[in-house]
């Protein structure tokens, strides 16, 4: 009995040594400087989300005032299938038919309001990690898009 003990504490020592504890992952973000130069992005590659409040979200291409002259604010959820993520993929498939840089050239703005909830920014920051988002950013939406969320 005694050898059948010291083999199972033996296994046990080797198991609890040769494994890994899962270490915690964090997102890096990067935040733009408050002044200084800013970097004029080809509006092909813009991709904004207006964060409203009941979790409803804006999504718009380009520039902003285009997009409201033209009606092109699109209102859409988190939802996964229809959400914001279904718009990144979009959004990434067009790029990649047109694009060099493929679905990396994706340019994703979010822009929460002082109606949105911190869950309402981690879960747009989710669609891009889930989505494979290369570069995006959180700013401050504009004065003609916070009167545009009044509105609605």
């Amino acid at each position: 009995m005694t050898p059948m003990v010291d083999l199972g504490f033996l296994l046990i020592t080797f198991f609890i040594f040769t494994t890994t504890i899962s270490e915690k992952k964090t997102m890096k973000l990067f935040m733009p400087k408050d002044k200084g130069d800013s970097t004029e992005l080809p509006a092909s590659k813009v991709l904004s989300v207006l964060l409203g409040e009941n979790n409803k979200v804006y999504a718009y291409e380009g520039k902003f005032e285009d997009a409201a002259k033209e009606n092109k604010v699109v209102s859409t959820s988190y939802n996964e299938n229809d959400g914001i993520g279904n718009l990144i993929r979009e959004k990434q498939k067009r790029l990649q038919q047109v694009n060099k840089d493929g679905k990396n050239a994706l340019v994703f703005l979010i822009k929460p309001t002082t109606q949105s909830s911190y869950k309402n920014v981690i879960d747009a920051l989710d669609e891009t990690t889930i989505n494979d988002v290369k570069k995006y950013m959180i700013v401050k939406p504009s004065e003609e898009e916070n009167s545009y969320l009044q509105n609605k």
